[in-house]
């Protein structure tokens, strides 16, 4: 259950990098957390976040558990169908692709946001979501949005989300 993934304090940090070959540091993009009461931590998120010196955005569009599949119609069908567990452990592994390739890591997600057909369903499966982000050590901003279909009738959730650096 999610409530079990509380954490007592974000770890905010600046962190300053400097390198041998260069005598000026560099800037560092550094967050700071603006909760006006505390029941976010509960769901490993600030309810606001001011953001400095980021110089690199990312947003991506809604992840769904999707892969490639030439007998298809559409060219690619839903993994995970009826399960909406596996679905978002596949959106977040899709999320982590991207942010790969565009040279991020979740340390870098300023923002998420859910879509779900089931919220119930998705907040008593939301240690997917917590062991995902724990790691980094943030807690993004984030909502949840029950809506009554996504694109395909058998996605059950999708993610995207805001990173910057």
């Amino acid at each position: 259950m999610f409530v079990q993934y509380l954490r007592g304090t974000a770890l905010a940090a600046a962190l300053v990098l400097s390198t041998t070959s260069y005598a000026e540091e560099m800037q560092v993009m550094k967050r700071h957390a603006v909760n006006p009461v505390g029941w976010g931590a509960a769901y490993l998120l600030n309810q606001g976040e001011v953001i400095e010196g980021a110089q690199r955005q990312l947003h991506t569009s809604g992840q769904v558990a999707l892969k490639e599949d030439p007998e298809s119609p559409l060219g690619i069908s839903v993994t995970n169908e009826g399960d909406l567990r596996g679905q978002m452990q596949d959106a977040l592994a899709s999320l982590d692709a991207i942010l790969e390739q565009a040279g991020m890591s979740r340390s870098d997600i300023t923002h998420l946001t859910f879509y779900t057909t089931d919220v119930d369903g998705f907040l008593a499966n939301y240690d997917v979501y917590g062991d995902w982000i724990a790691p980094a050590g943030i807690m993004p901003t984030q909502s949840l949005l029950g809506v009554a279909r996504l694109v395909l009738p058998e996605i059950l959730v999708e993610i995207e989300l805001t990173a910057a650096q």
